[in-house]
């Protein structure tokens, strides 16, 4: 029987282990496919998630890299969108309010990242972009940080020019975040100060220094299946290296504080998703994991093979200690650094 009946007919292992056959053997999925695993019964979530796993321990094992967030500034946002704590449109005090962070601050936390066996630290900044005397800081922070720790450095501070971003890449930084957060469809929705096109510029602009692009999205946020399918094949168009995964978890004083969490279900179905999307890239579970996945947490490693630990920009996390027990427990090794 040929692949392509084992994905018409389900047969040999179920449809959704056939259709990883067919990831893995070079033939991607297409976007129908990809929004049959959204809308598949939960009967078959498991099977789904068995078959995600299979691509995902193809491509990388059983290990699971680690990155820890520094929120080097908070609060006071110009940008507006809904979802965020630290946005304009958020209330006075829903996030901590402090400036960007002294040098010997954020290089300490690069040295405490990597006790954590990181691989990546992810230095972040609220604010549209970065004025000059900060980039001048952030550059001479990253080359500190690059001469004293053996840890890869990503950066998110909002949109680029091609300027700032070839500054950056002298200066030694390795990747810059930049999400598309949702769909092109959907993102007025979460976002009126700057456009999804913007987005993808900065994206673009990253990807043309020589930077490793980190890009993802927000899942939850009242988007459609098809918006999460069309935010899974658009972050392939723009050639993301690095996909973290964020779930909303509404915060009280931003516009989206009534919205309801996903379902663990439905959750791990996106997960499971973007990997058979994107077979070979880094999907990280990010922000609002354990809110929204709960005891579930252990089934989206199957599907992930990164994770933050140690807390996110405005929330805790479950800590550095309860993720290390999560992956010893189901057999997960922490990933190794290769380059720093």
């Amino acid at each position: 029987m040929s692949l392509e009946s084992e994905v018409k007919t389900g047969e040999h292992g179920g449809i959704w282990s056939a259709v990883a056959r067919q990831v893995m053997a070079g033939k991607p999925v297409t976007r129908d496919q990809a929004l049959q695993i959204l809308q598949s019964p939960p009967a078959e979530l498991l099977s789904v998630l068995d078959a995600a796993f299979a691509i995902r321990r193809k491509y990388f094992g059983v290990q699971m890299r680690l990155h820890v967030l520094r929120n080097a500034r908070s609060g006071g946002c110009t940008e507006d969108c809904g979802y965020c704590s630290q946005s304009a449109r958020a209330s006075a005090g829903s996030a901590p309010f402090y400036p960007l962070q002294s040098r010997a601050e954020i290089v300490a936390g690069a040295h405490e990242a990597r006790k954590m066996k990181a691989i990546r630290y992810c230095v972040v900044s609220s604010g549209r972009t970065l004025s000059n005397p900060d980039l001048d800081e952030i550059c001479e922070t990253i080359h500190q940080i690059k001469a004293e720790v053996p840890i890869q450095v990503c950066l998110s501070m909002g949109l680029l020019t091609p300027v700032q971003a070839a500054r950056l890449k002298a200066a030694g930084l390795d990747r810059y975040n930049h999400n598309l957060e949702t769909s092109e469809r959907h993102f007025p929705h979460l976002c009126s100060t700057h456009s999804y096109a913007d987005r993808v510029s900065t994206a673009r602009i990253a990807k043309a220094a020589g930077l490793e692009l980190c890009c993802g999205g927000l899942l939850g946020a009242a988007e459609t299946l098809e918006d999460r399918v069309d935010l899974a094949f658009a972050l392939k168009a723009i050639g993301a290296d690095s996909i973290p995964l964020n779930f909303l978890d509404p915060r009280p004083g931003t516009p989206f504080q009534a919205y309801t969490r996903l379902k663990p279900g439905d959750a791990l179905r996106a997960l499971a998703m973007f990997r058979f999307v994107h077979p070979t890239t880094e999907i990280r579970i990010a922000g609002g994991r354990e809110a929204c996945l709960g005891p579930t947490q252990v089934l989206a490693l199957y599907a992930a093979n990164s994770m933050f630990t140690e807390g996110y920009l405005t929330t805790s996390g479950q800590g550095y200690a309860t993720d290390m027990a999560l992956l010893t427990a189901a057999g997960f090794e922490v990933g190794e650094l290769t380059q720093a």
